[in-house]
């Protein structure tokens, strides 16, 4: 052995690898901690679940303007279901209401067609054409009302005497039409000229 060592390509050999040895040695250990540090940062990080959110962080300054959203959006979808509501509502109102204005129209045309109103400006006229029937026989105006409409000659006879009018409805009675006596008309004028009679006072106030 001692032989070999005094061999100077075997000492030299020897040192060689003596040599590397002692400076992989040192190298490994000052690269160590290096390649510890490497491991930490390469190990892949937990993903955060605040991250699944678009976030890459997540603060009570963000989770308090999250809730305001949140409660902002309910709040106001909220506000359009009241809004759809009222206007279903005011929608229903109208309908009801276009029925009521209908009816009434009804009503006060079933009126109108029973209650006769002598206007200001054909007063004088039905007047005149009262005392003309008046002095006619009942048979003559009888045989002239009947070519009249229900209301003229309701017009005329309300401005007639009850002793006038009287005879003419007896007259009517006898009286044969193409569709029968003419009581029925006389029972039709004679309810007109009820129902005439008890607008009068309300009109003349």
């Amino acid at each position: 052995m001692i032989t070999k060592l005094q061999n100077p390509i075997a000492a030299a050999a020897l040192g060689l690898v003596l040599s590397v040895g002692i400076g992989a040695a040192l190298a490994w250990r000052a690269a160590a901690p290096l390649l510890q540090q490497l491991a930490v940062v390469a190990r892949p990080k937990p993903v955060a679940p605040n991250k699944e959110k678009g976030w890459d962080f997540w603060t009570i300054e963000v989770e308090n303007l999250s809730t305001d959203l949140k409660e902002e959006r309910a709040r106001l979808r909220k506000q359009a279901d009241l809004q759809e509501q009222r206007a279903a509502r005011l929608a229903a109102e109208e309908k009801e209401l276009a029925k009521v204005r209908a009816d009434i129209e009804v009503l006060r045309k079933s009126i109108g067609d029973k209650v006769v109103e002598i206007t200001a400006d054909e007063s004088k006229n039905l007047r005149t054409l009262a005392q003309t029937y008046t002095n006619l026989s009942p048979r003559a105006a009888v045989a002239i009302i009947r070519e009249l409409d229900d209301v003229t000659a309701t017009k005329i006879l309300s401005l007639m005497k009850p002793d006038v009018v009287g005879p003419i409805f007896e007259e009517m009675s006898r009286t044969m039409a193409p569709d029968g006596p003419l009581a029925r008309r006389a029972a039709i004028l004679s309810e007109k000229l009820r129902l005439m009679k008890a607008n009068k006072p309300a009109s003349s106030n």
